[in-house]
Formats: C-alpha cells, sequence, structure tokens
C-alpha cells in the first residue's frame, strides 16, 4: 500500500490557522477531492472536527488518543499504525494521509509519496507542517496554477516520491 501525505502549505510551511485553512483555493479543493476519492483518508481528530463531517465516497478514519470518541460515518483508531492497518487490511492501494501537524510529524518518515500544495504567500499559521529534508524527494510532477475569483493565492502543485536513497533510518533531525 502506497502511504500518500496530501498537504497544502504557505511558503513558511504553514497549514492551519484557528483550526481551519488559512486560504480558499478551489482549485486545490477539486484537486483533493479527485485524488482521495474511493480511498481512505486518515486524520487527526481535530482536523475531522475542523471539516466538521464525514467526506463522502471516502473510508474516513480518525486518529484520536480519546477510547471513547465516535463519530458518525467514521472509523476510529487510536494510532497511526492502526489508521494504516485498516486501511491495509481493506486492500487499500493508496492511504491519504490529510492532517493535521501531529499526525504529518508522525506519517512523514512512512511516506511514499506528498501531494504539496504550496500555496504562494505567508499566512498567520499556527499550525505547521513538520521540517523535512526536500533531498530525500524527488519531485515527479508540478504545475502552476495563478490567482483569480475562485482561488485566493498563486499556488504550484507538487507529486514528490521518496527518492530511492532514502531511508527510514535517516536522522530524525530531517523530519
Amino acid at each position: 500500500m502506497i502511504i500518500s501525505l496530501l498537504v497544502a502549505m504557505d511558503e513558511q510551511d504553514g497549514i492551519g490557522q484557528d483550526n481551519r485553512l488559512p486560504w480558499h483555493l478551489s482549485t486545490d479543493l477539486k484537486r483533493f477531492k479527485a485524488l482521495t476519492m474511493g480511498h481512505h483518508i486518515l486524520m487527526g481528530r481535530k482536523t475531522y472536527e475542523s471539516i466538521g463531517r464525514a467526506l463522502p465516497g471516502r473510508v474516513n478514519v480518525i486518529i484520536t488518543r480519546s477510547p471513547d470518541y465516535q463519530a458518525e460515518g467514521c472509523v476510529i483508531a487510536h494510532s497511526l499504525r492502526e489508521a494504516l492497518s485498516i486501511a491495509e487490511l481493506a486492500g487499500e492501494s493508496e492511504a491519504f494521509v490529510i492532517g493535521g501537524g501531529q499526525i504529518f510529524a508522525q506519517a512523514l518518515p512512512l511516506a511514499d509519496r506528498i501531494y504539496l500544495t504550496r500555496v504562494h504567500t505567508v499566512s498567520e499559521a499556527d499550525v505547521f507542517f513538520p521540517v523535512f529534508d526536500l533531498q530525500e524527494w524527488v519531485i515527479e510532477a508540478s504545475a502552476e496554477y495563478p490567482a483569480d475569483d475562485r482561488n485566493q493565492f498563486s499556488s504550484t502543485y507538487l507529486i514528490l516520491g521518496k527518492h530511492p536513497a532514502a531511508t527510514l533510518t535517516d536522522s530524525p533531525d530531517c523530519i
């Protein structure tokens, strides 16, 4: 199973502000839907609560430490490993980790691919993507999108694949 991270971040790696996205990008939301439809999406409880509902057409897996947490239409896991196991046992070909910051930090060393939207702005973010070494990744595809009436800022869409030389034993300082 491919483990993919799907993230939009600003020029300083900000991904969230006040438990929401700091921008509105219609094309990014369409890309998110197209990539994740029919797949397992793995997210932390705060990310789920910021969305406010289970996203249709996908298996929504919420990762929480709370033993009694429930969410309609969602599967509950108590660790990232458990969430990945749920997806793998279901025969998933590609599981998408969609946030938040703590879940991304745990998933980054396990990831095979990153679908990155680099939003060309600096927001007042209070949640950031974990620091990672771009040398461990190969840019497999990239596309530029200008700002317009439906996209607040210009952005660059990247698909990053794990560099063949990168290993899970790399220094934790790189993640």
